[in-house]
């Protein structure tokens, strides 16, 4: 059985390359189950989580989590995601979130690979939002605005830029100084990255608004978008947690990556439905129905966007089989 580090996965993971796959992992016969999600008590009497299934998790209530999340392609191959959460490893200097992947062999079970998790899990979340935007952002996109400066950050605005033409991009964070070090880490002569403290200006201006953070209060007003905007909600995978307000789900066409997922799971679905803002027929497509065509994305050029992702198996499988032909 082959050992693929997260070094591996990052250069096997082009994002051209990627994103296609996920397409036809969409428009595949691949079996999803549910996660299977554990509490687990510690000796120490740590509080634990629930990492979700969006950006890698973030912490909750409980004892500590372990989570199980399978997807299988008939006669090819068989992935288990296993996460564990365990929030007093801050207190070790230790990841809160890690986990890995298994790829078993579809037609024997055996092992093929253990893949590094959070790697993985970056990578296809990004490019899940990059597939999105293939289908819901306009074609001159020039420029995006990052709100967030974690772990997804600086794959987020690599994958839009593969599928639109993205030159200008403003990141912003809670933390200025780690939003300096990201734009100056991603800048460079053809590709202009600053950091910026005026959230609003920035929104207001950008093509694309991405959003990979754990806010439970809304970040991205509604009254600040302007016709012809896609925005990309990737950190909000609690019901509890909201990155925009009730005002932009109005104005957009909303669109989620599994209905499934983030009716469930989304606080930026799950509240504007249970508040009756949102009906479950207002929500456009996910990305079954656009990869198969059987749902339209964009319609309008000055139609405002927006795609909820909450992340699925089906994703990570796509990717650690992308990653074993590549590794």
């Amino acid at each position: 059985m082959r050992v693929i580090s997260a070094a591996e996965v990052e250069a096997a993971l082009d994002f051209d390359s990627l994103v296609e796959r996920l397409r036809q992992a969409f428009r595949r016969d691949i079996a999803v189950p549910l996660r299977h999600h554990h509490t687990v008590a510690t000796a120490e009497g740590d509080p634990g989580g629930d990492p979700g299934g969006g950006p890698g998790g973030g912490p909750g209530g409980g004892e500590a989590t372990l989570l199980l999340m399978p997807a299988w392609q008939v006669g090819r191959h068989i992935g288990v995601k296993l996460v564990t959460v365990f929030p007093g490893n801050a207190a070790r200097d230790l990841p809160t979130v890690m986990g890995t992947y298994l790829l078993l062999d579809g037609k024997t079970g055996s092992p093929l690979a253990m893949i590094d998790g959070p790697m993985l899990t970056a990578k296809r979340t990004a490019a899940a939002s990059a597939l999105a935007a293939g289908y819901l952002a306009r074609p001159d996109c020039e420029r995006l605005l990052m709100v967030g400066t974690g772990t997804l950050a600086p794959h987020l605005v690599l994958a839009h830029a593969a599928v639109r033409p993205i030159c200008n991009v403003l990141i912003w964070g809670r933390d200025p100084d780690k939003a300096a070090r990201l734009a100056k880490r991603l800048n460079r002569a053809d590709f202009r990255v600053e950091a910026t403290g005026d959230l609003e200006a920035a929104a207001r201006g950008a093509d694309i608004i991405c959003c990979a953070t754990l806010s439970k209060e809304p970040l991205i007003q509604g009254a600040w978008l302007r016709p012809g905007q896609h925005l990309d909600l990737v950190g909000g995978f609690r019901p509890d947690m909201r990155e925009t307000d009730d005002t932009a789900i109005r104005r957009a066409r909303v669109f989620v990556d599994t209905r499934a997922g983030a009716c469930v799971e989304a606080g930026d679905i799950v509240q504007p439905l249970e508040s009756g803002v949102l009906a479950p027929e207002d929500i456009a497509a996910d990305l079954f129905e656009l990869t198969r065509g059987a749902r339209a994305g964009r319609r309008f050029y000055d139609q405002i966007t927006l795609f909820k992702s909450v992340g699925t198996a089906l994703e990570d499988l796509a990717a650690a089989q992308l990653t074993v032909e590549r590794a």
